[in-house]
């Protein structure tokens, strides 16, 4: 009988086209990987590997039973979700991922939730950039993760994965105190016609719609500065160096010397949990929604006066979702 083990080991090296990926993903040594497939190996009566170039490459035969192991451990997958479900119990481990605004906003709420309520759930949360997760919870390394994207550029989720919305998060635009536009209650995106913009690298989902959203308002964008921390984005903003565009999520503190005015048309940006479907029964799945989506209404109760966002004060607290 074929080990589920080594028909792991075996599908996360087709996953990840590496001993040494396949390794990092299952949090074991690549020596480790290695001995399973040698043991795999000895059990089927096949060659799996063979070498290309300096490294290794899966044989036909082993990608016809990758194939099956794949199909093998959704079936797993299902049939745990199934017997849980049947039990009622939240417990066993769930791995969590969020992009790094909702990692700091919404989760460390939300995990103090699922701790106080299931003691018996082994949580553990990692900070990934968006496309990165996506690709993890569908390759059954992650259990969920807490995704995002803009209402006028959704995102194309792939197939297997269910989804459920935790809440809309508006940006506003974040101007140098001395811009003409600093004092006014809501600016048109295509009044900002010559500014520059500091963004996030390209690349990179935000800096994708920002270009994006610009040139739908007919402008075409001009950088002055790159950085992935909305924090340090709204320093150069203070420091004069150009506009940014920042979802209430993302910011903790408006410094001294930035005016945050509310854009027309307004941007959103969809935060939604992702989880396998086949998964989908799980009662830890669903524990950890709920206390996702209770976090998010905490910040999002959170008031945003627009009133005063214009002319407010020095090293002002902002908003911190919606």
């Amino acid at each position: 009988m074929l080990d589920l083990n080594r028909l792991k080991a075996l599908h996360a090296v087709a996953v990840h086209g590496s001993v040494v990926a396949a390794a990092e993903a299952l949090m074991v040594t690549p020596s480790a990987i290695s001995q399973q497939l040698a043991k795999l190996e000895r059990e089927t009566g096949a060659p799996l590997l063979e070498r290309n170039g300096r490294g290794v490459r899966l044989t036909d035969a082993a990608c016809v039973l990758a194939e099956h192991a794949g199909r093998i451990l959704a079936l797993v997958e299902q049939a745990e979700a199934d017997f849980e479900a049947m039990r009622g119990a939240v417990v066993g481990r769930l791995s969590i991922a969020a992009f790094p605004t909702a990692a700091r906003g919404i989760m460390p709420r939300a995990l103090s939730l699922l701790k106080a309520e299931h003691p018996n759930l082994d949580l553990v949360l990692y900070e990934r950039d968006p496309d990165r997760q996506i690709r993890e919870v569908s390759r059954g390394e992650l259990d969920l993760v807490v995704a995002q994207d803009w209402t006028n550029q959704p995102l194309a989720i792939p197939e297997g994965l269910s989804r459920a919305p935790i809440l809309e998060d508006i940006a506003d635009v974040a101007l140098p105190a001395t811009h003409p536009f600093a004092g006014r209650r809501e600016v048109h995106l295509h009044e900002l016609c010559g500014d520059k913009w500091i963004s996030t690298e390209p690349g990179q989902i935000c800096y994708d719609w920002l270009v994006f959203t610009l040139r739908s308002a007919e402008l075409e964008p001009e950088f002055s500065c790159f950085a992935n921390e909305y924090d340090t984005q709204l320093a150069l903003v203070a420091a004069g160096h150009g506009c940014a565009i920042v979802p209430r999520l993302g910011r903790v503190w408006v410094p001294e010397g930035v005016r945050m005015v509310p854009l027309l048309p307004r941007p959103v940006r969809r935060v939604f949990a992702l989880w396998r479907s086949d998964a989908a029964r799980r009662p830890a799945i669903r524990a950890a929604v709920a206390a996702i989506r209770a976090a998010a209404e905490a910040v999002d109760a959170v008031p945003y006066d627009l009133a005063a966002a214009p002319a407010g004060g020095a090293g002002r607290p902002a908003a911190s979702g919606g």
